[in-house]
């Protein structure tokens, strides 16, 4: 999938708040697992004009790559084709000085790539259900020339992960979060009023225990209620 064509017309403020509001200069590349993390990360920066790239595959993002110069990537280590690790391997070789996050959906970082010198920041998803900004820290470490680990994987330990009952309702909210729709897709899809599924959203994110549409999916998908 290539949303890159369609950022400007992403609703703003889906997140409820700005998970990466770090100031970058340049072009950034994003490519996510599924619909959904790749609407969710494009939602989080202000500026979407530095988005150059929006993608679900590693080829796709390595063609873009090629076309001009660009100052972060970030990616998950799974994608509907291709590896994130590959990805940022080659992309790091094609322009050296590229920044890279990897979001890692396995919380690990393979042995292959655990000392590789390309590989700059690595977040765990578990870590970003617990609500540690590990997402942000992480920009914010490559764009200041830092390296970075999230903590489960400096400590080996991954969060404790309460998984609390959902109403049916809720399975369904969930589901269609997780497919990438808006409040208002998602009201359209219910055949409600784009307010009640604001309300239907929060109370998921109440259930939960989370904070915004991100968390609720990655813990969703942690407690096996719904996969991208």
């Amino acid at each position: 999938m290539d949303l890159t064509p369609y950022l400007a017309s992403l609703d703003g403020g889906s997140l409820d708040e700005v998970l990466l509001s770090v100031a970058v200069a340049g072009k950034v590349a994003i490519a996510m697992k599924g619909r959904f993390l790749l609407r969710a990360v494009c939602e989080s920066f202000q500026d979407r004009s530095r988005i150059g790239c929006a993608v679900t595959d590693e080829d796709s993002c390595l063609r873009y790559l090629a076309e001009e110069p660009y100052e972060l990537l970030i990616c998950t280590d799974h994608l509907e084709t291709g590896n994130g690790f590959e990805l940022a391997r080659k992309a790091r070789d094609s322009q050296p000085a590229l920044k890279v996050v990897v979001l890692a959906l396995g919380d690990v970082i393979p042995a292959e790539y655990a000392e590789a010198p390309w590989l700059e920041a690595v977040v765990a998803e578990a870590d970003v259900v617990a609500d540690q900004r590990p997402l942000q820290a992480a920009v914010l470490a490559v764009m200041g020339n830092h390296s970075y680990r999230s903590p489960s994987l400096r400590t080996g330990k991954l969060p404790y992960l309460s998984c609390p009952r959902l109403t049916p309702r809720e399975y369904q909210v969930l589901d269609l979060l997780a497919s990438g729709m808006s409040d208002r897709e998602i009201a359209r899809a219910l055949v409600v009023s784009e307010a009640t599924a604001r309300t239907y959203t929060k109370r998921l994110l109440q259930t939960l225990d989370v904070n915004n549409r991100l968390q609720a999916v990655l813990k969703g998908m942690r407690c096996g209620m719904v996969q991208l």
